[in-house]
């Protein structure tokens, strides 16, 4: 779990309102790749107590909520280029957001669920694995 959050906290800050402040502050700026697994390792977030990486994630959080509540219609479509996939749209970034917390919300769940299951007894009859 603390290392999913560590990888949303790091997506958010240098994939999302990392990039679409960069949109905003330039016309179609070069958007960089960032080493997800070797971020990741730096971090070190196994070794962090929970509390830590909640007390990390929510102010950007909140500064990002801020962010995408400024946004205006024109701002949308602009773009930047990012040397993987091509253009990408203030829009595409939002909404590869939204996918992309689902997906590891998803994980969460399925993590939380999985190291509940042997601890359900005969509950487990309730459920399917």
């Amino acid at each position: 779990m603390n290392e999913c959050v560590g990888h949303v906290i790091e997506s958010e800050k240098r994939g999302f309102a990392g990039r679409i402040r960069l949109i905003l502050d330039a016309d179609e700026p070069q958007l960089e790749r960032w080493d997800q697994p070797g971020v990741a390792k730096a971090r070190r977030d196994c070794e962090k107590r929970p509390q830590q990486i909640l007390d990390e994630f929510e102010p950007l959080r909140s500064d990002s909520l801020s962010l995408v509540r400024s946004l205006k219609t024109g701002h949308l479509q602009r773009g930047g280029i990012h040397p993987t996939v091509a253009r990408l749209t203030v829009e595409d970034l939002l909404h590869e957001w939204i996918h992309h917390d689902a997906n590891h919300l998803k994980q969460a769940y399925a993590n939380v669920q999985a190291y509940v299951w042997p601890h359900m007894g005969n509950a487990q009859r309730f459920s399917k694995p």
